[in-house]
């Protein structure tokens, strides 16, 4: 029953790594034809994995976590699905019921773990409300404001006979009266509004349609929040820029001219906000989706609570349209549409090989990337263009790149997959890799190799002129890669990118590609070496 209920919900794999705690529940899931059991090399990676697939889906996967301290190896996928508002089932294991004794155990509390990163959270207490909790779970986790779910439940649970009905996820309530008075309210300051904008975040996505419609229909400017470049097309020309890592002041324009700024789906995170500095106090905010985040700003704050789509649709039959002078910054400034500047690069600068790939797979391929230094590349120069195309952290956690590469291409396996990491990253989880090869998930990483914790080594370098314990040795990543099962290459130049990705399309095998990058570029803008001379001059 509890796999019938999993099923009917649209949960189609199970992310875990094998243990004995689900016996009988694995069991059931592999003789479901509609489920799949994914066991990975690590519960991290496996909760990565499964938080990935309610990033692309919208529908949550099941993270399985087995008793004892491995279950706290899950808590940085958790908190992840968290901050960005990913639909997420948690089962993890109790000890049998014949044994509990109370509020002692052998191991930590499992439950208070994961209690500050959850919006749902019980523990069964008898085998026959199982069923019923994991319902209550899935209709939580996609209800209001998305997120994890947890349910702990004692390991002999799964074989007690259950003989009631199928439980009944309820439907969401009906606001639909409140929602119509809201869109009139944002209606009324649009109509005033000299320079709107829009902030796009993860709960946008879904609502891809109707943003495009409603920006188009009253000139509306649009960002897209950190990590969320896929929630509004970076070639539209009402586009104004992503709200990333150390980006151009340019792109900062239309936000500097707003006097209204609707946020859509979106949390203002440090980042998206560029360090807190906006909205500012002389800017009205509007706050729509669905439990927003109260703030602290001063200034005029509207909060509506609603789901992305209806409004949207609501608010572009409500509002009339006014002719705008675009507060967008004209596509040609736009970051991507920029060549790098090579001049002096050593090997192959970054830069490069964003482009490179990006020239060579299909307009809707998956982009898996973490947080290291590198992603501030793929973030500037690739062009994200159709819906579902990034998955990537906004809580910046590291080691994120190649499991979700794995649970995306499981989840769209008709689409390419790629995941962009650094050599520093590769290793934390990039033993998934086998894992793609297992279950025949032709992923392709693209392995950024430039032999350094590059963020670190630049702030020493300013701060300090002079780099400590950041240097990490050079790996054969393409025989690491066949060692695997996986197909392994190695570029040394820039002419070597694109002919080697487009063979790595070609194989219906997981690919390496081992590029060996200028360890003087860090990032788009700086050079150690730049910043060395002026640690010392200074």
């Amino acid at each position: 029953m509890a796999v019938r209920v999993l099923v009917q919900a649209g949960v189609r794999r199970a992310y875990t790594v094998p243990g004995d705690s689900f016996l009988e529940l694995f069991d059931a899931i592999q003789g479901d034809p509609q489920m799949t059991l994914v066991h990975a090399r690590h519960e991290l990676a496996s909760a990565f994995m499964a938080e990935a697939e309610g990033k692309l889906r919208d529908v949550p996967a099941l993270l399985l976590g087995h008793l004892g301290p491995a279950v706290m190896n899950l808590v940085a996928g958790v908190h992840s699905a968290y901050e960005d508002e990913i639909p997420l089932l948690v089962v993890i294991a109790d000890p049998p019921s014949l044994n509990l004794v109370g509020g002692g155990g052998d191991g930590p509390d499992q439950l208070g773990l994961f209690r500050p990163y959850t919006k749902w959270i019980a523990r069964a207490e008898t085998a026959s409300e199982v069923p019923a909790l994991i319902a209550e779970a899935l209709g939580e986790v996609q209800r209001g404001r998305r997120g994890p779910a947890v349910l702990s439940v004692p390991m002999d649970f799964w074989v007690a006979p259950y003989d009631a009905a199928p439980p009944v996820t309820a439907p969401p309530p009906n606001r639909t009266g409140a929602l119509l008075r809201s869109a009139d309210e944002v209606a009324a300051l649009l109509s005033e509004a000299r320079y709107p904008v829009v902030i796009a975040g993860s709960r946008a996505r879904p609502a891809r349609d109707e943003l495009i419609a409603a920006a188009d229909k009253l000139n509306l400017s649009v960002y897209n929040a950190f990590r969320r470049q896929d929630a509004f097309p970076e070639t539209h020309p009402r586009y104004a820029g992503h709200l990333g890592i150390g980006i151009p002041q340019q792109q900062l324009d239309a936000l500097d001219r707003a006097d209204v700024v609707l946020a859509i789906g979106t949390r203002l995170d440090e980042v998206t906000t560029q360090n807190y500095r906006y909205p500012s106090s002389s800017q009205t905010l509007v706050v729509v989706g669905t439990s927003p985040v109260p703030s602290r700003r001063r200034g005029l704050t509207l909060r509506i609570e609603a789901e992305i789509g209806p409004f949207l649709r609501e608010l572009s039959n409500v509002a009339e349209p006014r002719a705008r002078r675009s507060s967008a910054a004209n596509a040609g400034t736009h970051t991507f549409m920029t060549p790098p500047d090579t001049s002096g690069s050593v090997l192959v600068q970054p830069a490069e090989v964003v482009r490179a790939v990006r020239n060579a797979v299909p307009e809707d391929t998956v982009v898996t990337c973490d947080s290291s230094n590198f992603a501030q590349f793929v973030h500037r120069y690739w062009c994200f263009t159709e819906p579902h195309t990034q998955l990537g952290p906004a809580a910046r956690t590291m080691g994120y790149a190649v499991p979700a590469a794995v649970a995306a291409k499981l989840a769209a396996p008709r689409r390419t997959v790629v995941a962009m990491v650094g050599d520093a990253s590769v290793m934390m989880t990039g033993q998934e890799l086998e894992t793609a090869v297992r279950y025949r998930a032709p992923v392709i990483v693209v392995a950024i190799q430039n032999g350094l914790y590059g963020e670190i080594a630049m702030h020493q370098a300013r701060t300090h002129g002079r780099l400590s314990g950041v240097a990490v040795p050079t790996v054969d990543f393409a025989s690491w890669a066949r060692a695997f099962g996986a197909v392994g290459y190695t570029v040394e130049s820039p002419e070597q990118l694109e002919p080697t990705v487009k063979r790595a399309l070609q194989h219906q095998r997981p690919s390496v590609i081992d590029v060996r990058t200028d360890p003087d570029v860090v990032n788009p803008d700086v050079r150690l070496s730049t910043l060395f001379r002026a640690s010392r001059s200074g």
